[in-house]
């Protein structure tokens, strides 16, 4: 059996198959990997083939049934051969297509090799392409980098040529054009530049700078030359007479660069024509503002001057009958009232504190007079407008600031600004007007502060020193009047009567005014000084009312004058002045003290009878009110028969003393409101007590008949 499956496998290679057309099923012998040639054949190996054979369903069942296995072997040899030999005749059949398969594979072969050659290289040239992408791409970066280096230093280079290089066009316009050319400007402007340029390469040690040095500073000294000789020119310009300074002024100011370019080129010359600028117009405004204010002072003449200003014997406590006799060196005044009266004159602080100025020989001309505060206001608004200009030219075309700005400023206007402190110093020593002066200082106040808006400060310092030679000057005069009401003897003054007196007048005319015009910018000196006045005014009051021999006289007095300066203080100032509330105070207390005085000598017993009772009715003693019957009698029928008589006297008397008929009928009013209470009290003190019981009691006038007489006296009752 060895035998024979080793010879079926020797002639099928090892492979038993039977094809279709025999119909032999095909059978697999499980022999694995047997080498019985090889030299390292191991029996081992063979049994344990053989077992595994063995094993096999076919073989299991042809050892079962007895098969002759060499007889099956040769059956199966023949099948085999027939089978080989029908694969040879198939070989031969195709063996014309095998040849050609073999010719077309060959074909084939040769074609791909081709490719394969051709693909290697395509392979290698893709290769030496990525190489020579490689190559370039670092070129690229390599120029990218040599192209920015290249443009950066052709920009800064370029730069550096365009402003080292002196054009043809900056040589001609500096040379050869007006410097009121605009194109003069620009050149100059980049002249400017070219020679900051310049001067800061050369630090650095620029060759190229020793090639324009000259050409620059040729240019730089022609341009210098011609900008002097310009602003000199104008400068000059400013002396011609009648000449308006502030025209060349706005031209030099749109040409503010030319002091730029000699202050940063030649300072010299930048300092010898601010230096002609400083004294020329020092001696313009000097020239201008002295004769403007000497021509100023003539408006006030010699009548304005000697009738109508105030001098040392215009006091407040001055007799005003005082004449000036042919022996006596006082003065005659014919208005002093105007000494103490605001009049018209606030407005100075209003309307006309910006009006314009006043043209001197216009108004010598209309012959028109002016009071010293419109002098100094139209004086200092001139100066306030001129200063302001001049301040603000120096910022702008010099380009200065702070402390150097002033300095300038008080350079140009130092000569003309201790001018005129000398003389309002002059003119505030020998014053009297303390008016005048106040009104002088509100103005200060007000041009100050609109010099603060404009942001200059360029006469604050002249504005302190006025004010510090007119304070002390407000404050003497007033001092001065306090002290002539102080010293007013009444008994000096001539006949004096219950009327309001001049001098609390003038006191009224004066307060009202100080108070109205200090109440924009409040100051404790003036409530200081006002308040010293009332005193010695209330004192003179009191002094002057003492000369009545009568207490009713005395207190028609005390209410004239009381209503007459609280009538003028609440008319000129704001009700709630301290000065409205004290007089407030005052009259309120003599007119209840004169109401009682009037009625005493009518009503008096009635009065005394029901204050009387009502003391012995608080402290319970209404049993002793039995013993008054009689004196109840006398003043029932006083009453009856004089009340009438007596309303009509006390209405006579009170429109006859009181000079405002206003203040009078309020007086009268009140008297009678009084008269309709007390009588009130008396009917209700008879109706109480032990007085019930009195038959005089039924002889009682009815009030209500009262109040209808009353009512002719009293409408509004």
């Amino acid at each position: 059996m060895s035998a024979v499956i080793a010879d079926d496998t020797k002639t099928s290679d090892g492979i038993i198959g039977i094809g279709e057309e025999v119909g032999i099923e095909e059978v697999h012998l499980n022999l694995g990997e047997l080498d019985l040639t090889s030299n390292e054949f191991l029996l081992d190996e063979v049994d344990v083939h053989i077992q595994q054979n063995l094993e096999d369903d076919i073989v299991k069942e042809a050892l079962k049934t007895g098969v002759d296995l060499r007889q099956y072997s040769k059956q199966i040899e023949k099948e085999l051969l027939d089978v080989e030999n029908a694969s040879i005749q198939d070989y031969i059949k195709e063996s014309q297509n095998i040849a050609s398969l073999h010719k077309q594979i060959a074909a084939c072969d040769t074609i791909l090799e081709r490719m394969e050659m051709m693909l290697n290289g395509f392979q290698g040239d893709l290769s030496s392409i990525s190489n020579e992408i490689q190559t370039l791409q670092d070129q690229s970066i390599t120029m990218n980098v040599k192209l920015k280096n290249r443009q950066a230093i052709r920009g800064e280079l370029s730069q550096f040529v365009d402003e080292m290089v002196i054009p043809e066009s900056m040589i001609t316009h500096i040379l050869d054009t007006a410097v009121t050319e605009r194109e003069f400007l620009e050149q100059l402007h980049e002249l400017n530049h070219k020679i900051n340029f310049v001067k800061e390469q050369s630090f650095r040690e620029a060759r190229s700078c020793q090639d324009v040095k000259d050409i620059l500073e040729k240019l730089k000294i022609k341009a210098i030359a011609k900008i002097r000789e310009f602003l000199l020119q104008k400068i000059y310009s400013f002396r011609k007479a009648m000449a308006n300074y502030q025209i060349p002024q706005n031209t030099m100011l749109k040409f503010r660069f030319f002091n730029e370019f000699l202050m940063a080129n030649e300072r010299h010359i930048a300092k010898e024509i601010r230096d002609e600028y400083i004294d020329t117009m020092s001696k313009i405004y000097y020239s201008y503002f002295k004769g403007y204010s000497s021509r100023l002072m003539k408006l006030q003449p010699i009548q304005l001057m000697f009738e109508e200003m105030a001098t040392r014997d215009d006091l407040m406590g001055v007799e005003d009958t005082a004449k000036k006799s042919f022996f006596s060196s006082r003065p005659s005044l014919t208005n002093r009232s105007t000494v103490f009266t605001l009049g018209h004159r606030g407005e100075v602080l209003t309307s006309e504190l910006e009006a314009p100025v006043i043209v001197p020989h216009a108004a010598q001309k209309s012959e028109a007079k002016y009071t010293f505060e419109c002098l100094f206001r139209s004086l200092h608004f001139a100066l306030m407008d001129n200063c302001c200009r001049e301040f603000l030219f120096v910022v702008d075309f010099y380009m200065a600031t702070g402390s150097v700005a002033q300095n300038l400023f008080d350079a140009i206007m130092g000569k003309t600004l201790t001018m005129f402190l000398k003389q309002m110093e002059d003119y505030v020593n020998d014053c009297y007007d303390s008016i005048a002066i106040f009104l002088s200082i509100h103005i200060i106040y007000r041009y100050r502060s609109m010099m603060q808006k404009r942001s200059v400060p360029g006469l604050d310092r002249y504005w302190e020193a006025l004010l510090n030679a007119m304070w002390p000057r407000f404050d003497y005069i007033m001092q001065l009047n306090i002290q002539s009401v102080r010293d007013c003897d009444p008994q000096r003054l001539r006949h004096i009567d219950v009327r309001p007196h001049y001098i609390t007048r003038r006191y009224a005319e004066f307060s009202a005014a100080i108070v109205g015009i200090n109440q924009s910018y409040p100051d404790e000196r003036v409530d200081r000084l006002l308040g010293q006045l009332q005193s010695e005014v209330e004192n003179f009051i009191l002094k002057m009312a003492a000369e009545f021999p009568q207490r009713k006289e005395q207190l028609v007095y005390l209410i004239n004058n009381y209503d007459m300066m609280l009538a003028v203080l609440m008319e000129r100032t704001a009700e709630d002045s301290k000065e409205t509330e004290s007089f407030k105070e005052l009259l309120q207390a003599r007119t209840q003290e004169y109401i009682e005085e009037i009625l005493a000598p009518h009503f008096g017993g009635m009065i005394t009878f029901v204050k009387d009772c009502e003391v012995m009715l608080e402290r319970g003693q209404a049993e002793q009110l039995k013993q008054e019957e009689r004196r109840v009698q006398q003043i029932v029928r006083g009453f009856n028969n004089d009340w009438k008589k007596a309303l009509e006297t006390i209405n006579q008397d009170v429109m006859r003393s009181f000079t405002n008929f206003k203040n009078g009928t309020q007086i009268l009013q009140g008297g009678l409101t009084q008269l309709i209470q007390y009588y009130h009290g008396f009917q209700k003190v008879l109706s109480q007590g032990p007085l019930r019981n009195f038959q005089i009691r039924n002889e009682l006038i009815n009030i209500h008949h009262v109040m209808v007489e009353v009512k002719k006296y009293k409408p509004n009752f």
